[in-house]
C-alpha cells in the first residue's frame, strides 16, 4: 500500500475523527470530570473496539470483491449515500455539541477502558460507517484485500488515539471556548457537513 492511498486515507480519517461525535464527546467529558488520564484510557478502550469492526469489514468486503465487481460498486454507492445522509442530518441538527454534563460518576481506569471498548463494539453504526468508508481506499491490484483493510484499520486506530489523547489533554480549555462561542459551534457544524460530502464523493469516484 503506497502513499497514493495512505495519505488520502489518513487525511480523511483525521478529519472524521475530529468531527464532534459520541466518542470524542465522551472522551472530553471524562477528561473534564476526572482528569486527562481518564480521558486517554477511555479513548484506548474506544479505539480497541475498532479491531473487531476491522475484522468484520475485512472478511466481508474481501468476499464481496471476489464475488462481484457490480456488488462492490453498489456497496461504495451506498457508502457515499450514507455519508451524504450524515451531512444532511448534521445540517438539520442545530444542537451540535452539548457538554453540559455535571453529575458523571467516577469510574476506575479499568472500568473506563472496558466501557469504551463495549461502547464501540456494540455500536452498529461504527461497522456501517466503516463499510461506507473503507471501500474507497481499497485497490485490488495492490495485493491481498484483507491485509489492506487491516493496514487501514490500524492506521485509523493510530491517528484516533493520537487525536483523542491531544483532545483529552486540552479538553478543559476547548470546552470553555465552545460553551462561550456560538459562532465557533456554527463553524464546526459546516465543517462536518463539508467533510462528509467531500469524502462521500471521493469514495464514489475512487477506482477499484
Amino acid at each position: 500500500m503506497d502513499s497514493s492511498i495512505i495519505i488520502p486515507f489518513l487525511s480523511a480519517s483525521i478529519l472524521l475523527t475530529l468531527l464532534p461525535g459520541p466518542d470524542i464527546i465522551y472522551v472530553i467529558i471524562q477528561s473534564i470530570t476526572n482528569g486527562k488520564k481518564y480521558g486517554i484510557v477511555t479513548a484506548l478502550g474506544l479505539v480497541s473496539g475498532i479491531l473487531i469492526h476491522t475484522t468484520l469489514i475485512a472478511f466481508g468486503i474481501a468476499a464481496i470483491i471476489n464475488q462481484s465487481e457490480v456488488l462492490f460498486f453498489a456497496i461504495k454507492l451506498l457508502g457515499a449515500l450514507y455519508l451524504f445522509y450524515l451531512a444532511f442530518e448534521v445540517y438539520k441538527n442545530s444542537n451540535i455539541i452539548n457538554l453540559e454534563s455535571d453529575q458523571i460518576p467516577k469510574k476506575t481506569l479499568k472500568e473506563l477502558y472496558k466501557q469504551g471498548f463495549i461502547m464501540n463494539v456494540l455500536n452498529p453504526k461504527v461497522v456501517i460507517f466503516f463499510l461506507a468508508f473503507f471501500p474507497g481506499f481499497i485497490v485490488e491490484s495492490k495485493g491481498n484485500i484483507i491485509i489492506q483493510i487491516y493496514i487501514l484499520g490500524l492506521l485509523f486506530m493510530l491517528q484516533a488515539i493520537v487525536i483523542f489523547s491531544l483532545v483529552s489533554v486540552t479538553s478543559a480549555k476547548l470546552t470553555g471556548f465552545l460553551r462561550q462561542s456560538k459562532k465557533f459551534e456554527n463553524i464546526i457544524k459546516w465543517f462536518q457537513i463539508i467533510v462528509y460530502i467531500v469524502i462521500g464523493f471521493y469514495i464514489l469516484f475512487s477506482k477499484k
